[in-house]
C-alpha cells in the first residue's frame, strides 16, 4: 500500500449534498481543488453524444471516473500546499457497488495505491438543499444510497469519515480548515 498523502483530502458523499459548492468556496480562498470526475465526464460525453454516460454505460462512466482520478491523484501530488478533492478514488468503487456491477481488481488496485489523508469528509444527504440538473438526475433516494454506498467503501479501505455539518458553506468551510489543519499538526 503507497503512503497516505496527509496534504490530499477528499470530499465524498450523495449528490446534492453541497460538496461543489463546499470546493468551490475553498476555491475561492485560494485553495488548490480537484474538480468531480463525473460531472466532468458527464458534460464532455453529452458535447460529443458519447457512450460513456451513467444511463448508457456505466462500467465505462465508471472507468473513465477512475482514470480521471488517478490523474487528478497524480497532479495533485506535484503541489506543496493541502489540495480538497471533489471525490476521490473509492468513489467510484461506491459507485460500481450501487449500480449492481462487479468491482473489477484494477479498481481495487488503485484504490490501495492512492491514498489521501486519513480523514475524508463525508457531506450527509441533506434534503433542503437537494435539486436535479441536467447532469444530477438521481432522485433524493438515489442520493442516500449513493452516500451509503460511497461512505462504505472508504471506510473499507481504512479511512476514518469526518461528517460535515449541514450549515451554511462558509461555516462548512470553516470546519473542513480546521480539521485540516489538525490533521496537519497531528492531533
Amino acid at each position: 500500500m503507497t503512503k497516505t498523502d496527509q496534504r490530499l483530502f477528499v470530499v465524498t458523499g450523495g449528490p446534492g449534498a453541497g460538496k461543489t459548492t463546499l470546493l468551490a468556496t475553498l476555491a475561492a480562498a485560494g485553495h488548490a481543488v480537484a474538480p468531480e470526475a463525473g460531472r466532468a465526464i458527464i458534460r464532455d460525453q453529452l458535447a460529443i453524444d458519447g457512450p460513456a454516460l451513467p444511463w448508457r454505460d456505466r462500467a465505462l462512466f465508471a472507468e473513465l471516473m477512475l482514470n480521471f482520478d488517478l490523474r487528478s491523484y497524480r497532479e495533485a501530488q506535484a503541489r506543496a500546499s493541502p489540495v480538497f478533492f471533489d471525490r476521490g478514488v473509492p468513489d467510484s468503487i461506491g459507485y460500481l457497488r450501487l449500480c449492481g456491477l462487479p468491482v473489477p481488481g484494477h479498481f481495487e488496485r488503485a484504490a490501495g495505491a492512492v491514498r489521501y489523508a486519513r480523514i475524508i469528509f463525508a457531506a450527509p444527504p441533506w434534503r433542503d438543499i437537494y435539486a436535479q440538473d441536467a447532469e444530477r438526475k438521481q432522485d433524493f433516494a438515489e442520493a442516500e444510497r449513493t452516500y451509503e454506498a460511497v461512505t462504505s467503501a472508504y471506510r473499507e479501505h481504512g479511512y476514518k469519515l469526518v461528517e460535515l455539518p449541514r450549515i451554511g458553506v462558509e461555516a462548512r468551510a470553516a470546519f473542513v480548515l480546521e480539521r485540516v489543519r489538525g490533521v496537519a499538526s497531528g492531533r
